[in-house]
């Protein structure tokens, strides 16, 4: 299996079209990178590639080659399982050579089965742990805040991480600090690793939850450009308190054999799966090929 080398787009930050071509190409860079470390998640990060295009082609301030600047925008990944559509976007944007993508999970690789600032120091935090990094967005949010900072934090969170107190502990704090330089994206996918959410420890109802401890909350179909857009730049004019934009996502996204089964959470897909998800992928990448004039070689 091969990654795609990176397709030569026009103008990725305006056009929703090329964006949807490279939300296709990461989700066959998740696939790929599995089936090459025979281990690891793919439901999560299939579930996550529009949300990731946009954030790292077109909204959060970053440069690959100044990649501690300290007026950039801070990402937190807090469900680090996710971590092969994290590790693709980062590639895409310059942080590291594509090929890199292939040692996922391999020891002494930089790409561990969950982001380490030992191996990566240009990265914000570790995680793996759940429930932590709604935690580190907040301290670091607020530390923009007191050093007059215009940089702001996005933080990633899965929906099944708000079964832990911690979520909720930091929650609290961001809207006593009215941190409005905060972001907290989550990944409502309605799956965890022992099933369906609302059956192992159900979360609704979780918009009026994040009401309640006065943030500003947006719902959105995770999969839509138009709609991450424009929460991203609706969450940008709140004042006052922090924003939750609620992704709602499809698990397992663009492959139909692992779409909404939780079973997906944390299996990699052996062989004779991989080659049936990247038929299908590549498939829809014809259609969306036809639509667009990009280079894909």
């Amino acid at each position: 299996m091969i990654i795609h080398p990176m397709p030569k787009f026009k103008d990725i930050q305006h056009n929703l079209k090329e964006m949807k071509i490279l939300a296709n190409i990461m989700r066959q860079d998740v696939i790929t990178m599995l089936a090459e470390a025979k281990s690891g998640h793919p439901a999560g990060p299939l579930g996550m590639a529009e949300i990731f295009v946009v954030l790292f082609f077109r909204e959060m301030h970053h440069d690959p080659k100044y990649p501690l600047d300290p007026n950039r925008d801070r990402f937190v990944l807090s469900n680090g399982h996710i971590a092969p559509i994290y590790y693709s976007a980062l590639a895409r944007s310059g942080y590291f050579e594509l090929e890199k993508l292939l040692t996922l999970r391999k020891l002494g690789s930089e790409l561990q089965g969950h982001p380490s600032k030992d191996w990566m120091p240009y990265i914000e935090n570790s995680s793996g742990p759940l429930g932590h990094g709604l935690s580190i967005a907040c301290g670091i949010a607020y530390a923009l805040r007191y050093d007059k900072s215009l940089s702001r934090v996005y933080c990633v969170t899965s929906d099944g991480e708000h079964q832990e107190g911690s979520t909720w502990e930091a929650a609290m704090l961001a809207n006593k600090y009215k941190l409005d330089n905060l972001v907290n994206i989550i990944d409502r996918n309605y799956i965890q690793i022992d099933g369906k959410t609302e059956e192992v420890m159900p979360l609704e109802p979780l918009v009026d939850k994040y009401k309640a401890f006065g943030w500003h909350t947006i719902s959105i179909n995770g999969h839509d450009l138009e709609q991450i857009i424009d929460a991203l730049e609706e969450a940008r004019k709140t004042k006052g308190r922090p924003t939750v934009i609620l992704a709602n996502t499809v698990p397992g996204k663009g492959v139909k054999f692992m779409e909404h089964f939780y079973e997906w959470h944390g299996k990699p897909p052996k062989k004779e799966e991989a080659e049936k998800a990247l038929e299908e992928l590549s498939e829809e990448l014809k259609l969306l090929q036809k639509e667009q004039d990009v280079i894909i070689p």
